[in-house]
């Protein structure tokens, strides 16, 4: 089963932090990372910019109009995402767990199962 974790960064919260307990943070994950290399659970992660870079599309009248985004005003955004392939969501859990940011008050850690998926699209 595919679980998307999804991390919910609160800037203030990661700006509050020292510089000892970002390099934890970063250390964290790239720890586990490599667990989930190991064990063979990771799909794919990704970090996304900040909202700030975003653009907003919408189609009104069959006219297309960008706006900078983001699209909500909220002091969380999505900051990134693990996609694990794991037995079960109680396992998802576990590995989401193991996220540091879970551990940081004002952060968040999403566990998604995934629906479905349509695969690698040919370009």
């Amino acid at each position: 089963m595919q679980f998307l974790i999804a991390l919910h960064v609160n800037p203030a919260v990661l700006d509050a932090l020292t510089p000892e307990e970002k390099a934890a943070v970063q250390e964290g994950h790239g720890a586990f990372i490599e667990a989930l290399k190991e064990s063979g659970e990771l799909v794919t992660t990704q970090a996304l910019a900040d909202p700030s870079q975003s653009a907003v599309v919408t189609v009104r009248g069959g006219r297309t109009v960008v706006t900078d985004g983001p699209f909500l005003e909220a002091k969380e955004h999505l900051g990134g995402y693990y996609l694990v392939d794991c037995e079960d969501r109680d396992r998802a859990v576990e590995l989401a767990a193991m996220i540091p940011d879970a551990a940081i008050e004002g952060l968040g850690v999403e566990v998604r199962q995934v629906m479905f998926e349509c695969g690698r699209l040919e370009a």
